[in-house]
């Protein structure tokens, strides 16, 4: 069976960016020992934190830095078709606070040495532009640079305290547009609610589906897909169970509450049909009836692309991730035709 892994961490180090860094970016990292801040530690049970212990390369640079270890393991191991990166520099430059300046810089760098050591190094290997958001007209800029790339399929933007849909960020989907370029969101840092941050790690697992229903609900609702029809979001790493509820109490608010939204046309059901993809991982343990019981209520087989965010600790094995004797027409489209549908570039 073709696989398309639609989510893949590749990591890169500040030192290894340091090459395609001009002056000063370069300086604040090597004189002055500048890292983006980190503000929740990670503390599920793996030795090597957020990664699978077995995923750390032999002469033990981290999980994810080595092109030829993640070979071996993952793409020959399973017979990857392919996969799209969706990087590792944590947090997102779209995420920092203040000083865009060396945000886009960051940015920039990483696309070129992505481009460099990972997409024309593998064919099997798309990549993710990555932006500084936060400054809409450096990231068209960065997208202009670099959105034409064959191996370019989307445009990575971190799910956290932005809310995407604000018309301040745009100018960001058109460009996605010019350039057949999709948008792909993933969580970067723990769900809030009311305010704060959760207390435990186990919280912020929990309730990440939470976070992406809010951007779901945000793009759909500020008129996004009727502005630029032909984009498509795919939301990374939040699973997909949560999704049929969401449909019904969006078409239910819709229903009632259209008034305050006039721009929106269509039901938001359809919507999220025709222009969302929802990666499976991290997948609950179904059974057979309990997994298509959810594709009844979603109305459609073609919204959910197989991703094994691979290499964290709760990595999906494609052998094991969805549950036995599924129908092979099924398991063809997750396992690879919905995302080739999802992204053009890979047709």
């Amino acid at each position: 069976m073709s696989l398309i892994d639609t989510d893949i961490h590749e990591r890169v180090s500040y030192e290894q960016l340091l090459p395609y860094l001009e002056q000063p970016w370069r300086r604040y990292i090597t004189d002055c020992h500048w890292m983006q801040e980190k503000h929740m530690p990670y503390t599920q049970p793996a030795v090597a934190g957020v990664n699978r212990a077995d995923a750390q390369v032999p002469d033990g640079r981290p999980a994810g830095s080595d092109l030829g270890f993640m070979q071996e393991q993952l793409l020959d191991s399973h017979g990857h078709e392919h996969g799209i990166l969706t990087g590792a520099l944590d947090p997102s430059p779209s995420s920092m606070h203040g000083w865009y300046e060396m945000a886009t810089a960051l940015a920039s760098a990483y696309n070129d040495w992505q481009i460099e050591h990972w997409l024309e190094k593998d064919s099997r290997l798309y990549g993710s532009v990555h932006i500084a958001a936060q400054d809409p007209a450096a990231a068209v800029q960065e997208i202009e640079r670099v959105g034409d790339h064959p191996k370019m399929v989307q445009i990575l933007l971190p799910i956290d305290d932005i809310l995407w849909g604000d018309p301040f960020y745009h100018p960001i989907y058109e460009a996605a547009e010019k350039h057949q370029l999709m948008i792909g969101m993933h969580h970067n840092e723990p769900p809030l609610y009311y305010g704060k941050w959760p207390k435990y790690f186990i919280e912020w697992h929990t309730l990440i589906p939470t976070s992406h229903m809010n951007q779901v609900t945000n793009m759909i609702f500020s008129g996004v897909f009727e502005k630029f029809p032909n984009l498509k979001l795919m939301m990374i790493e939040g699973g997909f169970t949560y999704v049929p509820f969401l449909m019904r109490k969006m078409d239910q608010q819709y229903t009632d509450l259209r008034h305050e939204v006039p721009w929106v046309k269509q039901m938001p059901s359809d919507t999220i049909r025709n222009h969302l993809c929802f990666t499976t991982q991290p997948l609950e343990e179904l059974k057979k009836w309990e997994f298509m019981q959810i594709i009844e209520q979603m109305g459609s087989d073609q919204i959910i692309s197989f991703s094994t965010d691979y290499p964290h600790w709760d990595y999906d094995n494609p052998e094991r991730a969805l549950p036995p004797r599924l129908d092979e027409d099924l398991k063809k489209k997750l396992f690879s035709e919905n995302a080739r549908q999802f992204y053009p570039k890979l047709r």
